[in-house]
């Protein structure tokens, strides 16, 4: 009789930690939240020789890394399986003369990709060589190698527990097997429980290239000059994230004015981008955050030169908010417009603080039309 409680507890004792390694396994399957810790607890049931049906509890942690957008590969790390013995199986063990045990798991999940079939997959772990004490609780870990996985569909993505088997082998202290050497169970995930260890979307994103032909005019308004502008504005956009890279690139302008209304004036215009160059998509058209510095390599009186140089120029970038008008559309194009504050100038010579009066100063507008050059859908 005392052999025959042994071995109940003994088989206890396996079913835990053939949990354990289940758990693990599909821990491991389930592959990966975006760079999220996971730490989950189940129980299973596993029918057992003489001692019958046993619940285990079984607690998966992990950190997991989604893929933003189809094509990308799912992982994880971190990956443990915890699975807390109870005192029964202990003295069970310890009375078939069992110091540690060990073994090995094969646990299913399946794997459901977008539209695709869903898709079952198993996973082997090791149980890892763990003492057993005469008494009282004790906790295996499980581990094992999980492969990426390659998420080609868009939609909704999951990973669920399903069944699990596992094969564990007791010892005594000097490594030789005990009287009920190796066991194998099949165990079953309680009902009323969540199986499914992970769950996101992959967005169909996809990055399209748009290129336009720019014309229109900018006004300068402490300088009372609008000058006619050219050139163009490409970006390359994201569909998922509705953000884009990208803006203008204009060509070098001219403006002419009247200073105090009555001495004429004149002075080239370079518009170099400072900076990456952002905005975000809307439903017909887009916001770019076009960051620049304003060059005036030659100013004129009179149409006498009074300054010069590539190092006239602002002294900071400036910032222009453009927004797409009424009737835009990225297919066709259409109008584009905003306004931006103009720095101190700097490097002018003998003129600057002169120059930079007529200069510096918000109220300056872009008045643009954009037409596709180039559209890729």
């Amino acid at each position: 009789m005392p052999l025959r409680l042994s071995v109940r507890a003994l088989l206890a004792t396996g079913l835990i930690l053939l949990l354990t390694a289940a758990g693990l396994l599909l821990v491991a399957v389930r592959g990966a939240a975006a760079s999220t810790p996971v730490d989950k607890k189940l129980s299973f049931t596993c029918p057992f020789p003489l001692i019958g049906l046993q619940k285990l509890d079984v607690e998966i942690k992990a950190d997991f890394d989604v893929p933003k957008q189809p094509g990308g590969t799912l992982t994880t790390s971190g990956l443990n399986v915890a699975v807390t013995v109870p005192d029964k199986a202990s003295r069970g063990l310890t009375l078939v003369g069992a110091a540690t045990i060990e073994g090995t798991a094969a646990a299913g999940v399946t794997l459901a990709n977008g539209d695709a079939k869903p898709l079952p997959v198993k996973i082997p772990l090791n149980v890892a060589k763990t003492s057993i004490p005469p008494n009282g609780t004790f906790t295996t870990q499980a581990t094992g190698s999980v492969p990426a996985i390659k998420l080609a569909n868009a939609g909704k993505t999951t990973l669920t527990i399903g069944d699990f088997t596992t094969r564990l082998t007791p010892k005594k202290t000097d490594g030789s097997f005990t009287g009920i050497g190796s066991f194998t169970s099949d165990c079953t995930l309680d009902p009323g429980q969540d199986p499914v260890l992970l769950s996101f979307d992959l967005s169909n994103s996809t990055t399209t290239a748009y290129d336009y032909a720019v014309t229109g005019k900018t006004t300068i308004k402490a300088l009372g000059a609008t000058a006619p502008v050219t050139g163009g504005f490409g970006f390359t956009g994201n569909s998922a994230e509705q953000t884009f890279s990208g803006g203008p690139a204009l060509d070098k302008a001219h403006a002419e004015f009247r200073l105090f209304g009555f001495l004429p004036g004149a002075a080239d215009l370079v518009f170099t981008s400072a900076g990456p160059q952002t905005g975000e998509l809307t439903a017909t058209g887009f916001t770019a955050h076009s960051r620049f510095d304003l060059a005036l390599p030659l100013v004129t009186f009179f149409g006498m030169p009074v300054s010069g140089g590539p190092d006239c120029k602002t002294s900071s970038p400036a910032t222009a908010e453009l927004r797409t008008g009424e009737g835009f559309a990225m297919a066709s194009g259409g109008t584009l417009g905003g306004t931006y504050t103009l720095p101190p100038l700097t490097g002018c010579g003998a003129f600057t603080g002169y120059l930079s009066s007529f200069v510096q100063g918000d109220g300056n507008t872009f008045d643009l039309t954009l037409t596709p050059r180039a559209l890729n859908r």
